[in-house]
């Protein structure tokens, strides 16, 4: 069958398809970093919100409720954020290993069987992202279990 002028070969095709594949993976891996970048900076100002009100909730004459329920609005804001960004990156992690999946059939097609292996979900434990879960997981428990237990108990 001849070629339409202006149309895309299937060799031409598949190369395409792979380049995407491959920039896919390279964008799910830079959004990690655009996450904890983000995570850092709002997590910040979060924290400094919650200091602004616990040291000063005397001096503006704010009732000690008030104050409460500011520290702990603050505090929900923390956790949907790390919600949100532990989140993001599971997406990122499904994500990725269903393009390493289609790369290695793609690759199995056309250059041969085997020439890359598939990813393994039970190698989690060398993903850096599964050490950053874990670190996100425990700063929020870290995090709510001091505001709750030793940081509202002072404001009376």
């Amino acid at each position: 069958m001849p070629e339409v002028p202006g149309s895309v070969s299937k060799d031409e095709y598949k190369i395409e398809r792979y380049k995407y594949i491959l920039q896919q993976l390279s964008n799910l891996n830079e959004n990690v970093h655009k996450y904890l970048s983000l995570y850092q900076t709002l997590a910040t100002a979060i924290t400094g919100g919650c200091i602004a009100v616990f040291v000063s909730w005397k001096t503006l004459q704010i009732n000690a409720e008030v104050a409460k329920v500011g520290i702990r609005g603050l505090l929900g804001l923390f956790i949907i954020l790390t919600i949100y960004i532990l989140f993001s990156i599971i997406v990122g992690i499904i994500s990725w290993i269903d393009y390493r999946k289609e790369e290695v059939e793609l690759l199995d097609r056309e250059v041969e069987i085997g020439f890359r292996k598939p990813p393994k979900e039970i190698n989690f434990w060398r993903w850096s992202e599964s050490y950053l879960i874990a670190f996100l997981l425990i700063v929020l428990i870290v995090v709510y279990v001091f505001v709750e237990y030793k940081v509202l108990p002072l404001i009376k």
